[in-house]
């Protein structure tokens, strides 16, 4: 059974499939949160990460069930600090943790630029993609704790994230494409 298969079995509520779904994806998944966490937290935050895929697993698009996972880790690792008063650390760490680590220190700063580069195609600062952008993916919040802080409803937070998925995915690929600058 492939992983998309996996994960509808869990979203039928197949205990053994969730199990299987946690033998393929747990121990990468461990080593990414243990260069963020304590080792002592590693465990809970798996946990809580499997448990909120059983519960949110009848909402997967064939994403691809590593990024699906490891968004759903991030978001419990970032919870799991928030309670503990550390959401700062997570932040940070998990923003080295997502770079690709380079050598060459001027293609990781260039790397650093297209990003900012592409953001702008998001809008001004304030505008409605851009903060969407800020919240979600710098900030780590979730759908719903957006739509409270925008004040727009979860379907409309959802939309500007799929836009801003799409204005990334364009501005990155003439740079990409082109080797960079």
């Amino acid at each position: 059974m492939d992983n998309d298969e996996l994960i509808a079995a869990v979203a039928g509520g197949d205990d053994t499939a969730l199990r299987e779904l946690f033998s393929r994806h747990a121990p990468w998944l461990a080593a990414r949160l243990g260069a963020v966490l304590p080792a002592a937290d590693v465990e809970d935050v798996l946990q809580e990460t499997f448990l909120a895929a059983w519960r949110g697993a009848g909402g997967y698009r064939l994403e691809g069930a590593g990024g699906w996972l490891w968004g759903i880790a991030r978001r419990q690792a970032a919870l799991w600090l928030r309670r503990r008063g550390q959401p700062d650390v997570l932040l940070s760490a998990l923003g080295d943790a997502r770079e690709p680590r380079s050598a060459d220190p001027t293609e990781a700063a260039l790397s650093r630029v297209e990003l900012a580069d592409a953001v702008e195609a998001l809008g001004p600062e304030g505008s409605p993609q851009r903060e969407t952008w800020r919240l979600m993916y710098v900030e780590d919040r979730t759908v719903a704790e957006v739509a409270d802080l925008m004040d727009v409803p979860t379907g409309t937070v959802k939309s500007r994230a799929y836009q801003v998925r799409q204005l990334l995915r364009v501005a990155l690929r003439p740079m990409r494409a082109g080797g960079g600058r």
